[in-house]
C-alpha cells in the first residue's frame, strides 16, 4: 500500500504517555485519513484509532487500510515513526 504522509505530531507527558496524530492519504484513495495514537510510557504498545481526516469516504476503502494496518507492521511502524519524529522536532 503506498502511502503518502501529509502531517504528522506527537506529544508526551507523564501522567498521559504519548498521543499523536498522523494525516496521509493512499494512493488511489479519494479521501485522507488519520490515525490517531496513544501509548503509555511503552513506545512499542499502541493503541490506535483510524477515521477520514476531512469528508467521509468508501467504507470498503477504510476497512482496506485498517486491514493493512493491523497485518502490515512496517506500514504501521512508518506511521508511529513520523509521528515520533515529528515530536522530537
Amino acid at each position: 500500500m503506498n502511502v503518502n504522509i501529509l502531517q504528522a505530531e506527537m506529544t508526551h507527558a507523564d501522567q498521559e504517555g504519548y498521543r499523536g496524530r498522523v494525516t496521509f492519504e493512499v494512493e488511489g484513495h479519494k479521501q485522507p485519513y488519520e490515525l490517531t495514537l496513544q501509548s503509555d510510557e511503552r513506545v512499542d504498545d499502541w493503541n490506535y484509532s483510524l477515521h477520514f481526516a476531512g469528508e467521509s469516504g468508501s467504507e470498503q476503502e477504510i476497512e482496506a487500510v485498517d486491514l493493512a494496518l493491523e497485518e502490515d507492521g512496517e506500514l504501521f511502524d512508518r506511521l508511529v515513526e513520523a509521528a515520533l519524529r515529528a515530536g522530537k522536532a
